[in-house]
């Protein structure tokens, strides 16, 4: 197929980018690069521009005759959509509007978008399945919200079809060690416990030690990147028009903070320095996907199903590549 791929030299873009290409796809990339690395992508496949610039995204669905789009292009900080909520509902909500408007116009009606479950919130129960109440906490889970209630419109009116495609925690790097995770600044959890790792940091901060679990640090399932690649594929190839699908993306296996860095330990064979804090507001004491739907409507189920191998991707990736892509 002809695919446009927006914010495709991001993280979890850039691994689905290069799976498409592995799998015979005709690829085009839109990055404004904010973000994103060009690096990350081959530079033939790659236009550097801004979602919002709708002349450019216009021109390049019909230069490639685009046949479906995969859309991760977003901001995704959690603690800046509480501090700059116009910016996130400007980009996340109000260019995907443009983006969805220039697919009716040009007959584009296959639409997988990069959803997350953020827009639980504070779930009651767990594991989380697709029929958990969607309650978001913050801008950033408010405006994917907005965007799966829009796509949901589109589809009754218009005809597109689409797939919202919830993740939980993305994380690891392409295992042949070619691409990887490089964020500034870096907020997840395995790459800053590389860094300390690498001597890059003097430690990893724990934010609360007092919750409700095991060993009273937060759980979280991990999701190798690659794994939701492969779930990208999938979804487009179920998507039919005017018809919508909203699936978790995750292992259904939680790992807690002190577990990730026992992990990390084992794997780099360094120690890891930890400084205990408080919580921080707003964060579950779990977060883990019922993974049962997309074994079920996809035929999906990670090939990275515990831990250590995916944390040991990351360290493959970050030990090789250190200060990240040499872009930045």
């Amino acid at each position: 197929m002809r695919i446009l791929v927006t914010g495709g030299a991001g993280y979890i873009g850039s691994h689905t980018v290069k799976l498409l290409l592995s799998r015979g796809h005709d690829v085009r990339v839109l990055d404004s690069l904010v973000y994103g690395h060009r690096a990350a992508v081959p530079a033939e496949r790659l236009t550097v521009a801004d979602l919002s610039d709708a002349p450019a995204v216009d021109q390049l669905i019909l230069a490639h005759r685009i046949e479906a789009v995969l859309h991760f292009a977003a901001f995704a900080a959690v603690g800046e959509s509480v501090k700059h909520p116009g910016r996130y509902w400007q980009n996340n909500l109000v260019n995907t509007l443009t983006l969805l408007d220039l697919c009716r116009r040009h007959g584009v009606n296959r639409f997988v978008f990069s959803s997350t479950c953020a827009t639980y919130g504070l779930p009651e129960k767990m594991p989380i399945t697709e029929d958990t109440p969607q309650r978001p906490i913050n801008p950033y889970g408010q405006t994917k919200l907005a965007v799966e209630r829009a796509l949901a419109d589109y589809a009754a009116a218009y005809g597109i079809g689409y797939a919202a495609l919830r993740y939980f925690n993305a994380a690891g790097a392409a295992a042949d060690g070619s691409i990887g995770e490089d964020h500034h600044p870096e907020t997840h959890l395995i790459p800053l416990v590389l860094q300390v790792a690498l001597g890059q940091r003097p430690h990893i901060e724990v934010f609360g030690t007092d919750y409700p679990t095991p060993d009273g640090t937060c759980i979280r399932d991990y999701i190798h990147v690659e794994d939701l690649a492969e779930a990208h594929l999938l979804a487009l190839e179920k998507i039919e028009p005017g018809k919508g699908l909203c699936v978790n993306l995750g292992t259904g296996r939680g790992y807690s903070i002190r577990e990730v860095i026992k992990t990390a330990e084992q794997v780099t064979g360094k120690p890891i320095a930890v400084k205990d804090g408080p919580r921080r507001p707003g964060d579950p004491p779990q977060l883990v996907a019922a993974a049962d739907k997309a074994r079920q409507v996809l035929g999906w189920s990670p090939r990275y199903s515990e831990l250590k191998p995916i944390v040991e991707t990351a360290w493959s990736w970050h030990r090789s590549h250190p200060h990240g892509y040499a872009d930045r």
